[in-house]
């Protein structure tokens, strides 16, 4: 019974898709672009006159990088604390 119980969880585990995260932390400006398939989102722009350039004529926008501050942030400072009395 166990065996047949962990070969259904390992099957629908499997069977499921999974995505990552979207959008890359490299990269300030992001293209969204819209198919039949589905939307793309592409991290790879610097600035948003390239983005804009690369979505015009197409079923696509720009979009600012919500992770891209994220990872450009410096880890709080413990600083001086006082000893306990």
């Amino acid at each position: 019974m166990r065996i047949l119980a962990m070969a259904i969880l390992l099957i629908g585990s499997v069977s499921v898709p999974v995505q990552g995260q979207t959008y890359g932390p490299h990269f300030p400006i992001c293209l969204e672009s819209y198919s039949l398939g589905g939307r793309n989102i592409d991290c790879s722009y610097t600035s948003l006159a390239q983005c804009n350039a690369s979505a015009s004529g197409r079923a696509a926008q720009c979009l600012t990088n919500p992770f891209f501050a994220l990872a450009r942030q410096e880890p709080p400072s413990r600083g001086y604390r006082r000893p306990y009395r």
